[in-house]
């Protein structure tokens, strides 16, 4: 296909209509949340003073109950509570790393699962949130990758998976505080990195961060929200304009040969057409990096040719590269660089510029780490044979 095909998208992924009963408000955004009050019986001359109300109590404090939601009439909550609910996705187990990492289990409507991963730092904590049920990439080294996609998430799920982490951390401020109030963030960032494609799952995605950016609500700046892609070029420029955060990119290779086989959207568009979206990305600029992330794959596309080519292939863009030591996971057909090799890629990419952290592993004992996520439902392992066979090894 051409750098111009439509994109398309299996009719399986679009989540099927829900049965029908009360409205749930999460995930609507504030137009969609008037209009919705509108045609559910709030006067128009109300709407947009409900709409502000109904916001801070959702997305600044986590009130779920109407009943709580003591700036409204007790008349206007009781019909609120008979129309519509605040629900979040379910947090089905926790699993805590002896580094602090967590691993949630989340299960969404119709029962399916995804996980979403909270990694603790001393000045900071990074939430890392899936955005569709599997995916249909199937990246060779990535766990999810062997997952079949079900479906997109909604606007809904995906904020939701930061309300509930939000839960979780017990981070959520009294009535009446200020998020800015409330002391240092807990959940300071967003990383769209969790399982599936965000720019496959494009429209919900940009709600559900416009949802967590809103600064009367979960107020988490643009700066310290980051989506990654595989690569789909034509809604590259599309996320600067109607998201505003930053951009990773997962590149791992640095011939269109091997990057075929690790990152198979290459095919579609290669690395020409990327890195050609990504001159012209309008946010381009020294203050505002792209990233590029890198998993090391010992004998894949590790050496220091490699470190050279790619140093060649980004010149001219502002970025830097997070160096990725490989995640193994049962079946894997691929094994972690060695630390000697990884560190003199670094050294490479360094001399010529570019910072390039080596990202430390975090969660290996529960699963968690990049790479390796995959829902419970969808557990059945594929053998390492299956595995290599659709990698082309």
């Amino acid at each position: 296909m051409t750098a111009s095909s439509p994109i398309t998208q299996d009719v399986m992924t679009i989540p099927r209509k829900m049965p029908e009963g009360p409205i749930n408000l999460v995930g609507l955004t504030r137009a969609k949340l008037l209009a919705t009050l509108i045609e559910h019986g709030t006067p128009e001359k109300q709407a947009k003073m409900r709409v502000n109300q109904i916001w801070q109590w959702v997305y600044q404090w986590g009130v779920r109950d109407f009943a709580k939601m003591t700036n409204l009439s007790k008349t206007y909550r009781a019909e609120l509570a008979e129309k519509f609910v605040i629900e979040i996705p379910e947090m089905v187990s926790r699993q805590i790393s002896t580094d602090g990492t967590r691993k949630y289990l989340v299960r969404i409507a119709g029962g399916h699962e995804v996980e979403v991963v909270y990694i603790p730092e001393t000045d900071r904590g990074t939430l890392c949130v899936s955005s569709q049920v599997g995916c249909t990439l199937t990246c060779s080294f990535c766990h999810t990758g062997t997952q079949k996609l079900v479906r997109n998430l909604t606007a809904g799920e995906i904020v939701g998976q930061i309300m509930m982490a939000r839960d979780d951390l017990d981070e959520w401020p009294q009535p009446g505080v200020g998020t800015g109030d409330a002391g240092p963030r807990l959940l300071s960032n967003v990383v769209l990195m969790g399982m599936g494609e965000p720019l496959y799952n494009f429209d919900n995605v940009r709600d559900a961060m416009k949802i967590a950016m809103d600064n009367e609500g979960i107020s988490l700046s643009r700066r310290r929200i980051t989506l990654s892609t595989s690569g789909v070029v034509p809604e590259i420029a599309k996320t600067a304009e109607e998201i505003g955060c930053m951009l990773a990119i997962s590149f791992h290779a640095t011939t269109d040969e091997v990057r075929d086989k690790l990152v198979p959207i290459n095919k579609r568009w290669n690395i020409e057409a990327l890195l050609a979206a990504l001159k012209a990305y309008p946010k381009l600029s020294n203050s505002e990096r792209i990233t590029f992330e890198y998993v090391m794959l010992k004998d894949v596309n590790d050496s220091d040719d490699d470190a050279r080519r790619l140093v060649r292939l980004i010149e001219g863009i502002p970025a830097k590269i997070n160096l990725i030591p490989f995640n193994e996971w049962p079946g894997s057909p691929y094994q972690r660089s060695d630390w000697s090799q990884i560190k003199s890629f670094a050294d490479v990419i360094y001399k010529a510029g570019y910072a390039s952290p080596i990202r430390k592993p975090r969660g290996e004992d529960i699963m968690a780490a990049c790479g390796q996520l995959k829902s419970a439902t969808e557990r059945a392992r594929k053998s390492r044979k299956q595995i290599e066979a659709e990698a082309g090894l």
